[in-house]
């Protein structure tokens, strides 16, 4: 049996109420975002939670669905640039001082053991979070991702939205980072087929700056026929957490 729960609060760094939705009680943790301007029910509705039930219900994982203000920031195209930036940095500060220590309460469990993930927008975020704070997360999962502004901010750009766009900071990544995310299972995965000529763009840029870098990571194409679709990453997702999970205990045996 899958154990479903929903918690909300009132944001202090957003002023908004902030709704999740968590399915499962034991395992590892996944903080899931979703696709552009998604809700925290969505994941749920598009059939994803029903794709890793599984290992929920064995207690291997559990989903922290998070709500989203990409209205707000990223998909906000009537504000001032300089506005939707700081905006989404709001939202960064509530993941990382909000959400992740509360993730911690509900789950004792010691640093760097939360995972990111999300589709499309959804990943985005997942690979933006994980590349910006490493020394919270222990991996991210981002399945047809951007990782530039350009394609919503044009030739736009401040500190503030550099500092959250992984292709533009990671090449000043510290050597102390650098060893986190080699510490840490990357997997960035894209498909070939239509929708996804923009995600397969940055997911080759996101690899060829993680190679330069010496940083680990699985980049995963997909073939000409997996499309930038619900479908597909509802069969990658289990694959990919089969992945981590079947490395999570090797690892653990040889302890």
């Amino acid at each position: 049996m899958m154990k479903i729960d929903y918690q909300f609060w009132d944001s202090r760094q957003l002023g908004l109420k902030m709704e999740i939705k968590i399915f499962g009680t034991q395992g590892i943790p996944f903080i899931v975002f979703h696709t552009s301007s998604g809700r925290f029910y969505d994941f749920e509705n598009q059939g994803m939670v029903e794709a890793v039930r599984w290992f929920i219900e064995r207690q291997e994982i559990v989903l922290f669905c998070v709500d989203s203000i990409d209205g707000q920031s990223w998909d906000n195209h009537q504000a001032p640039p300089a506005q939707r930036s700081a905006r989404h940095q709001a939202y960064v500060n509530y993941i990382v001082k909000e959400v992740v220590p509360w993730i911690k309460k509900q789950i004792p469990c010691p640093d760097r053991a939360i995972y990111t993930t999300g589709c499309s927008m959804g990943a985005t975020h997942a690979a933006n979070l994980f590349f910006a704070y490493p020394q919270l997360f222990k991996g991210c999962v981002g399945l047809s991702g951007v990782y530039q502004p350009k394609d919503f901010f044009g030739d736009y750009i401040d500190k503030t939205l550099k500092q959250n766009s992984p292709l533009l900071f990671l090449p000043e990544a510290t050597p102390e980072q650098i060893r986190l995310y080699n510490q840490s299972d990357i997997i960035i995965c894209c498909g070939q087929g239509a929708w996804e000529d923009t995600s397969r763009r940055d997911a080759h840029l996101l690899w060829q700056t993680l190679h330069h870098l010496k940083i680990k990571a699985w980049l995963d194409w997909w073939g000409y026929d997996v499309n930038h679709d619900w479908p597909w990453w509802r069969k990658q997702l289990p694959y990919f957490i089969g992945h981590i999970l079947a490395r999570t205990v090797q690892n653990s045996t040889l302890l």
